[in-house]
């Protein structure tokens, strides 16, 4: 059992390309993948975190003052606009009703009375049994009772509304958040927390941030904000499980203030949402894509690092290698780079192994489908007995 995995050590190390020689190579060169670099293109997306917010996030506050006697509703619920949510005490307000009622049939009275006052002033006026004060005085009066009729109905009609306001209604379609009150608690106006907040999620505002230089860049190369923002391609959302959110976006605002703290600027994408997947307050991160044309895109593994630059080793015609360093696109995909500067289309690079490389250094160029058919040799030498010395 150890022989056979120090065999099948020997055979890996034998033909991987990582920069380990070749036993089999006459002149001890050693094998590497390489690869030509020719245009493609490419989309390559810029991920920003982001919030989800609803369409319309409404707290729901009572115009009145009283005890819940009724929950209609439960949290996660969905509404349509004029829906009972909250049921506050009715009785005192009912009260008040009754009472505005029986004010505006007092002024009636007094109004019916007064007319037939100063009817009977007039018909004592024309044989001038009164003077034209006591005329004057009883229309002053008629008046009077008409304006505490139309103040008495006004207070039967605000009465009503205030009993109305007793049944707390949704003010649009939507999803009912948290209820922190139960039956028999005392709200009003005034309390600092909503009954509960009705979110209209038919479609949702996705909020990302953008750095300065990040707007300024893309505000130059459209000449203008509003341009840049109309011309962005349709962006996608990825959920906080990592999922893809199935519909696109599109971005439609940017904020006119970029924050002095962070130095970003906000922008706001709005997704639809028909299946109501999407929930307010949720998170996730909004995907800008950017498609590169002719783009000279290699390896992330065929670069090194050295005091934050790129690198790349070169092959030349010799067949030996030389470093030069690279420019490349802040968007990428995690496996591979755009390069912006440093490459030109026809050169070979080294792809794998390139740690263990230096200039000059001669090297026997092969290709992956060459270097896994080494490895698969490799294995079937190790099989079969064959040592690879």
């Amino acid at each position: 059992m150890i022989k056979n995995n120090i065999l099948v050590a020997l055979a890996f190390l034998a033909f991987v390309s990582c920069g380990k020689k070749s036993s089999q190579n006459k002149n001890d060169i050693p094998e590497y993948i390489v690869e030509t670099v020719n245009p493609g293109s490419s989309e390559q997306s810029t991920s920003y975190p982001a919030t989800i917010k609803g369409k319309q996030d409404i707290e729901i506050r009572p115009k009145v003052a009283g005890f819940i006697t009724k929950l209609c509703v439960d949290e996660g619920s969905t509404v349509k606009k004029g829906q009972p949510l909250f049921i506050i005490d009715r009785v005192q307000y009912q009260a008040q009703v009754k009472s505005a009622k029986a004010a505006v049939e007092v002024a009636k009275a007094a109004l019916n009375t007064q007319k037939l006052t100063v009817e009977n002033k007039k018909e004592l006026h024309k044989r001038q049994i009164i003077s034209d004060f006591d005329l004057q005085t009883a229309l002053d009066n008629l008046a009077s009772c008409q304006a505490q009729l139309s103040q008495a109905k006004a207070n039967l009609t605000n009465a009503k509304e205030q009993l109305s306001y007793c049944t707390v209604v949704s003010p649009a379609n939507g999803v009912v958040g948290e209820i922190p009150y139960r039956v028999g608690s005392l709200v009003s106006s005034s309390s600092a927390t909503p009954l509960t907040t009705v979110s209209n999620i038919g479609e949702m505002y996705v909020y990302f941030s953008m750095t300065e230089k990040q707007l300024l860049e893309m505000t130059r190369a459209n000449g203008n904000v509003n341009t840049a923002i109309s011309q962005l391609p349709p962006v996608m959302l990825k959920l906080s499980d990592g999922s893809i959110y199935e519909h696109k976006g599109k971005v439609e605002t940017v904020s006119g203030v970029i924050d002095q703290n962070t130095g970003s600027v906000s922008m706001r994408a709005t997704f639809p949402n028909p299946e109501h997947e999407l929930r307010s307050g949720g998170t996730g991160s909004v995907l800008l894509p950017k498609v590169f044309s002719a783009a000279i895109i290699i390896p992330q593994k065929a670069t090194y690092e050295i005091q934050d630059k790129k690198f790349v080793y070169v092959v030349g015609k010799d067949n030996k290698v030389q470093q030069r360093e690279i420019k490349v696109a802040d968007e990428n995909d995690g496996q591979n780079y755009i390069v912006l500067s440093g490459l030109t289309s026809g050169e070979r690079i080294v792809t794998e192994g390139v740690n263990t490389l230096k200039n000059d250094m001669q090297i026997k160029p092969i290709t992956a489908a060459q270097s896994a058919k080494n490895f698969q040799k490799a294995l079937q030498d190790e099989k079969d007995g064959v040592l690879p010395f």
